[in-house]
Parts: C-alpha cells; structure tokens; sequence
C-alpha cells in the first residue's frame, strides 16, 4: 500500500500551536513511514503556507527548503499536462476545487489505495483511491 499525503498533513507536522500537538503527532508518525507518496504540488503549497509571514510561526526559506528536499525521499509525482488533464475530469465529476482534484489525480497516478487529507470526505473513494482524515477520532470513523 502507498498513502498519498496532503499538504496539511506536511503543515501539521511543524506546528507549534499548543492546540494543535495531537495532530503535529499524527502527521510526524506518518512521516516517519516509508509508505507515502507527495506530489510536487503538495510541496509547492507547502512551501508557501509554511513561509507566510502572517502565519502564526513562519519557517525560514532555507527550513522549508530542507524538509521540502527530506520529504522527496518519498515517489513524487511531477506536474504533467496528463495530470492536469486527469485533475480536470476529476474536478467535474466529484466537483472538487481544482487544486483538490489535482492533488486526488497525483494519488491515483501514483497508485495510492489511500490519500490523507482533512480537507475531502473522510471513506469517500475516487477511482482506487479511498480519503482518510487521520485526524477524526476513532469514533467518528
């Protein structure tokens, strides 16, 4: 099995919000596995959030860059016009925002059975890939 991993998932793993420490330990362990799959657009937003100066503790360029280059360890999905064409059909059929459905077509051409995100459905399954949010409580699975 591979698991695609959002950019929120990238974000949670640097948190410092008090608020936020079960997530951060969540995302960390799930880095921490040999089994995920990034795309390069999840590293470009990842990038951008995570060195917004109005964020609440902004990373350095040169922090986000370094994690950017430890995260490629994992398969990354390049920005293809195949991809951009698949994010296209996906957006109309499930009616995702773009950048959504662009992020569920890098999951499928990877072949990822899995994709976690806090922003899509949690179980909801597009083609071969199922959207888990890790972050809901046992209970609410």
């Amino acid at each position: 099995m591979t698991r695609f991993l959002d950019t929120n998932i990238l974000l949670y793993s640097i948190s410092t919000d008090p608020d936020e420490s079960e997530k951060r330990l969540i995302a960390e362990a799930a880095l921490a596995e040999p089994i995920n799959a990034l795309s390069v657009q999840v590293l470009q937003e990842f990038y951008v959030e995570s060195t917004r100066t109005t964020r609440r503790n902004p990373v350095s360029h040169e922090m986000a860059a370094k994690l950017m280059g430890t995260w490629s360890r994992f398969p990354l999905q390049p920005i293809t016009p195949e991809l951009m064409f698949l994010a296209l059909e996906i957006r109309e059929r499930y009616q995702f925002s773009y950048w959504d459905a662009a992020v569920v077509a890098a999951a499928q051409t990877l072949g990822c059975s899995e994709l976690w995100s806090e922003d899509m459905q949690h179980t909801q399954a597009v083609g071969s890939v199922t959207i888990v949010n890790p972050f809901l409580d046992t209970a609410q699975r």
